[in-house]
């Protein structure tokens, strides 16, 4: 790979590549992701607390009971028997008991909670576009960048084939002095304009790297 020669798509990750890269390393994409879990935990506790006003009543009575019981013959009552005896009674059932405060307030909570859910969720979507925006950006403005400095470094080669050939015209005489300077201002000055659009090139291309979080190992051909 040449970076004078070959574009620089070619040397680094695609686009969309780039932005998932970017988006996954995000703290504060990281941090609203972190505050979605924590109010979606909080909802499901909202939910579940309900449960603390359900509850099992038993009831268990042992000892000496009075009991009455009558006989029947064809429909009329004979007679009424009363007897005394030794017995466990026992019952069990179920209550809920939710206080008028108690469920107006949960109702609440889990509206505020689900509040904060979609609103973290919006703001992740937000940090989402924003640095999407901010790596479509940046990654064109790498490319423009990239294309003058393979402008530059062309025109820089003619200037100095131009120079070699100024200079050999000088020594023969066939320009002056005057024309000889001119040809070496060109040359200065283009070689000045390369060295300022490579070093405009590696800006862009470092704040490319910190933005997305990545080394794209073109260190070595930067220099």
């Amino acid at each position: 790979m040449d970076l004078m020669k070959d574009n620089i798509e070619s040397l680094i990750p695609p686009l969309e590549t780039i932005i998932d890269t970017a988006i996954a390393r995000n703290p504060f994409v990281k941090l609203r992701n972190q505050q979605i879990d924590i109010n979606i935990h909080k909802l499901k506790a909202f939910k579940v607390d309900w449960m603390r006003n359900l509850g099992v009543q038993t009831d268990v009575l042992y000892g000496n009971f009075n009991n009455i019981s009558s006989n029947s013959y064809q429909g009329q009552n004979t007679a009424l028997l009363a007897t005394r005896s030794t017995q466990l009674n026992y019952g069990a059932g179920g209550f809920i008991r939710i206080p008028l405060y108690d469920l107006f307030n949960r109702r609440n909570q889990n509206r505020q909670a689900q509040v904060d859910i979609d609103q973290a969720q919006s703001y992740v979507l937000e940090q989402k576009t924003e640095l999407r925006q901010i790596i479509i950006k940046q990654y064109n403005e790498l490319i423009i960048k990239h294309r003058i400095l393979k402008i530059k470094a062309k025109y820089v080669e003619t200037a100095r084939i131009h120079m070699e050939m100024a200079e050999k015209q000088f020594m023969n005489g066939v320009i002056n002095i005057a024309e000889y300077s001119s040809v070496t201002e060109i040359v200065a000055r283009g070689e000045a304009e390369f060295e300022t659009s490579k070093m405009e090139f590696r800006t862009s291309f470092m704040l490319l790297e910190e933005i997305v979080g990545m080394k794209f190992n073109l260190t070595n051909k930067l220099k």
